[in-house]
């Protein structure tokens, strides 16, 4: 007998990757695809159960199935669809967590969970490190958003792996997360034809290709090669980082800078429209930025991504499609500016 893995959040278009991508491991014998409502695209051979994390039914679900590894991908920074609001997509990142932590806590067939986490519980400060390893404790917790989801959520996890010790739990951040098809806040930041930034400011900026965000949680669903690989805590982000500047100038859109305060109130406008996300944890990543350290990645889990943090940037770019301006023309543009302003102007 094979394994049986369950994935949650398979109504999005990263987690139907990753059950069609199980099933071709050669030791997993089912997979099963779980979420409140049915996949736009087909899940191949898996089994799909309509079920909501955040109902008790999803401890039915795991006893019956016998389900020995679960792939929690249910916790999200946007609605599954423009229906959604915040206060939905909050009660699913944390209660469905504690709901479904909960439900592996009473099945003992369950001996392997991976968490999707984000660098976002890190938050973005003035006084931040230059670099975040996985035990460097944040200046200031987020205060509101999906960050602070994200927070509550590797909370109730280290306390599921305290009561079942013997089930190897990984949670992975990942850093933000761009290709053709991403639906993050950034992705549909950079989408807008104009972009809003902090004057004066010009982060550090680091990404993750959805591709190599599939092949990750394969690993960590895997078996591992010794006793410790695949449990604890890992950033996941590729090589480098772009400035916000680099990346505005890689897309051919021109940027307009705003004081803060302003930065805010269009934010606000925007989200109110529908046009994009722009939540005040997004404002601060766009101010002071953030980077994290790999070392882990690599060497414990054994995992080089497939995309740098510019080559990432590039795929989705492309996906995009052309700016308002050539991009060639605008970075010109913008070099001549940048001469022309006083030393350090611009910097974080």
């Amino acid at each position: 007998m094979g394994k049986v893995v369950l994935v949650t959040g398979v109504a999005r278009q990263l987690g139907g990757r990753l059950v069609r991508r199980l099933q071709r491991e050669p030791d997993v014998d089912r997979v099963i695809g779980v979420d409140a409502v049915p996949p736009e695209r087909q899940l191949g051979g898996a089994d799909f159960i309509r079920a909501d994390i955040r109902q008790p039914t999803i401890g039915r679900v795991l006893a019956e199935e016998g389900v020995d590894t679960v792939v929690h991908m249910d916790v999200n920074g946007t609605p599954l669809n423009k229906r959604g609001n915040r206060a939905s997509v909050k009660e699913t990142n944390v209660i469905g967590t504690m709901q479904l932590l909960g439900a592996c806590q009473k099945t003992p067939t369950v001996k392997r969970l991976v968490v999707k986490s984000s660098t976002s519980v890190y938050g973005s400060a003035p006084r931040d490190p230059a670099i975040f390893t996985e035990t460097t404790p944040p200046k200031s917790l987020p205060s509101g958003g999906f960050a602070k989801d994200a927070v509550e959520v590797e909370g109730y996890v280290r306390g599921f792996a305290r009561r079942r010790p013997d089930v190897a739990v990984c949670v992975l951040r990942f850093a933000n997360i761009l290709g053709p098809d991403a639906d993050s806040p950034l992705a549909q930041y950079f989408a807008l034809p104009v972009l809003p930034t902090v004057l004066g400011f010009d982060p550090r900026l680091q990404f993750v290709h959805e591709d190599d965000v599939i092949e990750v949680l394969r690993i960590a669903a895997g078996e591992p090669r010794r006793s410790t690989l695949n449990s604890g805590t890992f950033n996941i982000a590729g090589d480098g980082v772009l400035l916000l500047s680099q990346a505005a100038r890689r897309l051919g859109r021109p940027t307009l800078p705003f004081f803060l305060p302003t930065v805010t109130w269009v934010g606000s406008s925007l989200r109110s429209v529908g046009m994009t996300d722009f939540s005040p944890e997004q404002i601060r990543l766009l101010t002071h930025g953030r980077v994290v350290r790999t070392t882990q990645m690599r060497e414990t889990l054994g995992f080089s991504p497939r995309y740098t943090t510019a080559g990432a940037f590039e795929d989705y770019a492309r996906s995009r499609g052309p700016g308002l301006l050539p991009p060639d023309t605008l970075a010109r543009t913008v070099d001549r500016i940048a001469a022309a302003l006083p030393a350090g102007r611009g910097q974080n």
